[in-house]
């Protein structure tokens, strides 16, 4: 071993233990709060496939708003109507399947709020209207906010 290689060898070695952490096979920092986050989507993907419209109740903040992409007030999603919109809507689905590809998560810290990205693909089956299955794939942005410890989503299903 060289003097070069011995210089070099502590500033890697440095280098490598200041390096952020990242969960298994993704690109996101592996902290306790990332997890948690993680933990609620992959919940939340369990309770659609399931058409658990509790579970997902259970998942979602008491500020949770969805405004539907219109500017009319009627379509919107609140907390207090989630649970009607979501057994309507399940009650007409046969074998959802729904993949979830977090991309990244982003904490902000001074709003106790993050951001997650993600991308979703889902199948599923719309008896009443055709035989053919349904797909559907999109990017979308997840709010969520901590309170009392827990990670609700305030937006973004």
């Amino acid at each position: 071993m060289n003097v070069r290689s011995l210089l070099v060898l502590p500033l890697l070695l440095l280098t490598a233990a200041c390096a952020t952490r990242r969960i298994p096979g993704t690109d996101i920092e592996d902290s306790e709060d990332s997890r948690a986050i993680l933990t609620v989507m992959e919940r939340y993907r369990a309770a659609l496939e399931a058409k658990d419209a509790k579970a997902i109740q259970a998942l979602v903040s008491e500020s949770f708003r969805e405004d539907a992409g219109t500017e009319t007030l009627e379509d919107d999603l609140t907390y207090a109507n989630l649970p009607a919109h979501l057994q309507n809507l399940f009650s007409k689905l046969d074998n959802p399947k729904v993949d979830i590809n977090v991309r990244r998560v982003q904490l902000l810290e001074e709003e106790n709020r993050a951001l997650a990205i993600y991308y979703w693909n889902a199948s599923w089956r719309l008896p009443t209207l055709t035989s053919r299955s349904q797909s559907d794939s999109e990017l979308e942005q997840m709010v969520l906010e901590k309170r009392d410890g827990q990670w609700k989503i305030i937006s973004g299903i």
